[in-house]
C-alpha cells in the first residue's frame, strides 16, 4: 500500500530519553505513518481533532506503541517542529 504525505514535519526533534529507549527503525516507521495521517492508537475523539487539525491548522498527536514501549509524536500547529516524546517527558 502506498502511502501518502499528508502535511510537512518541518524540523524533527527527539527527547534524549526517547532517543535511548526507541529503535530508529521504530522511530523512522512511526514518523512515516504520523505524516500519512495514520494516528496510531487514539481513540475515535483524538483521531477525529487530528483530522480536523489537518485542514484547521491545529496541531496533531499520534500514539504508538504498547504499554512501556508507548511514545507520542507531536506537530505543532504551525507545522515547523515535529517531537518524538515518552509519556513521561510530557
Amino acid at each position: 500500500m502506498t502511502r501518502v504525505v499528508r502535511f510537512p514535519l518541518g524540523q524533527v526533534a527527539i527527547t534524549a530519553n526517547a532517543s535511548l529507549r526507541l529503535s530508529t527503525e521504530e522511530v523512522m516507521t512511526a514518523l512515516s505513518r504520523h505524516a500519512c495521517g495514520d494516528w496510531g492508537n487514539l481513540g475515535p475523539e483524538d483521531t477525529l481533532a487530528n483530522d480536523t487539525a489537518l485542514s484547521d491548522g491545529g496541531g496533531l498527536f499520534s500514539a504508538y506503541g504498547q504499554g512501556q514501549d508507548r511514545f507520542w509524536i507531536i506537530t505543532e500547529s504551525d507545522r515547523s517542529v515535529t517531537t518524538v516524546l515518552l509519556p513521561d517527558d510530557y
